[in-house]
């Protein structure tokens, strides 16, 4: 899954930003704060060529700044995909598109530099615990980058 990588590696370089809601603004994609049930941390709609992105208003600042990333992987890599509707209505299986949405949610907010001090001195807690990100993303950046 490299070309993820490149992929928000090319939106860095062109909008000096790794903050999901800042590069949402940029790309024209809404962002409405809702309500949600807690087992719905939020999700992404494409409608007549708008991109959306909804997030649990419940949600602490740093959880939404994760669903967002991960959101707008959807955005980005799968614009006119509803896995909401997919898990609904269809028999296919959305593990790829989330493992794809985790995996640039990874990369836009854990840089590279933050891996390369882990193999010198830090643990991939420390990674976590630095960018405020759950441990499984760091992981998935590890897996995905080396």
């Amino acid at each position: 899954m490299g070309w993820i990588k490149k992929k928000v590696e090319y939106l860095y370089e062109k909008y000096n930003t790794r903050n999901p809601f800042t590069l949402a603004r940029y790309m024209k994609v809404e962002i409405f704060y809702w309500e949600l049930p807690s087992e719905i941390k939020g999700f992404y709609q494409y409608e007549k060529r708008n991109r959306f992105i909804f997030i649990n208003s419940n949600l602490s600042i740093d959880e939404q700044l994760i669903v967002c990333a991960h959101e707008l992987g959807h955005a980005i890599l799968h614009t006119k995909l509803n896995t909401p509707f997919m898990r609904t209505n269809t028999f296919f299986s959305v593990d790829k598109v989330e493992i794809e949405a985790n995996t640039f949610a990874a990369h836009l907010l854990i840089p590279d530099e933050s891996l390369f001090d882990y193999f010198e001195q830090k643990t991939i807690y420390d990674i976590a615990s630095l960018h405020n990100v759950p441990l499984e993303l760091v992981e998935l950046k590890c897996k995905r980058l080396f």
